[in-house]
């Protein structure tokens, strides 16, 4: 039986509690999670009959999924999510990617200024954003696993590539020993081999997350090694047995996906980390 909720649970530990409890959900609960995880605003505002259709189930499945979670039922579990509102979060990636749409059907908003100007937002929001989830408590955490490093091994493959470049770059400017884990002629488990429990991990990750990545985390994780994970979801496959998670939610759509938050977090760590060894 399912311990009973909070019903003075936050949202960030519901959040978690869904992340916690995602693996031992049947298959139509786990979509589930991903779907309320993914579009906390539909659910805060939607019923549960628009919730299920959004997320392709039958509405008795949305109710068993918030009993999953110890809840009474569908409406006891939306409260959480509309504190999440009253809170008042910034807009989420989506709701600006669908109005990012609507504007390119006109005239306008296929010129290249207009284009410009859009991402320019979307990189103003997702700073704001980022300077509203990064807490000061997973900053100093993260800064205190890096200076404690031996060395300090980063991945970032794919998408993220460029991000993991830029951090390897700024930390050996600041004198520290990087190894930056590129695979290159299919060596990444060479590269990685010598890190042990006296290291750190960097992790670098978003949708559709790439898969030499979400391999090797989690064996450089059961070796012991300290990690620090930058990525977009709770159930992202770099999450588990990190020590630090930074969350930025992305845009599904790579063509749309800005990389100013993550540079703009790995600069700050890395700036910070070299200003706590003064």
């Amino acid at each position: 039986m399912n311990k009973p909720a909070d019903k003075f649970m936050s949202y960030d530990e519901l959040r978690g509690a869904i992340a916690q409890r995602h693996r031992a959900l049947s298959g139509r609960l786990q979509q589930i999670a991903e779907f309320v995880l993914d579009h906390p605003t539909e659910v805060a505002l939607g019923t549960v009959a628009e919730v299920a259709a959004r997320s392709g189930v039958p509405p008795s499945a949305i109710v068993r999924f918030a009993h999953a979670l110890g809840f009474g039922g569908f409406t006891e579990m939306q409260q959480v999510f509309r504190s999440r509102l009253v809170a008042g979060v910034a807009p989420s990636y989506k709701a600006r990617l669908a109005r990012m749409k609507h504007e390119e059907k006109s005239i306008l908003g296929r010129k290249p200024a207009a284009v410009l100007g859009r991402f320019v937002a979307e990189a103003q929001s997702a700073l704001v954003t980022l300077s509203q989830s990064a807490h000061a408590r997973e900053l100093d955490a993260a800064t205190a696993i890096l200076a404690k490093a031996r060395d300090i091994y980063l991945l970032g493959l794919g998408g993220s590539f460029p991000v993991a470049t830029h951090l390897a770059y700024v930390l050996r400017k600041l004198g520290r020993r990087v190894m930056l884990l590129d695979g290159i002629g299919g060596s990444i488990h060479e590269q990685s081999h010598p890190a042990g429990p006296e290291d750190a991990l960097v992790a670098i990750s978003f949708r559709n997350y790439y898969p030499d990545t979400a391999r090797l985390f989690p064996e450089l994780v059961a070796r012991g090694v300290p990690a620090i994970s930058i990525t977009d979801s709770l159930l992202s496959p770099i999450v588990e047995g990190a020590r630090v998670v930074f969350e930025i939610q992305d845009m599904p759509e790579p063509a749309l996906r800005t990389l100013v938050a993550p540079m703009c977090l790995v600069q700050a760590l890395a700036i910070g980390l070299d200003l706590a060894a003064d």
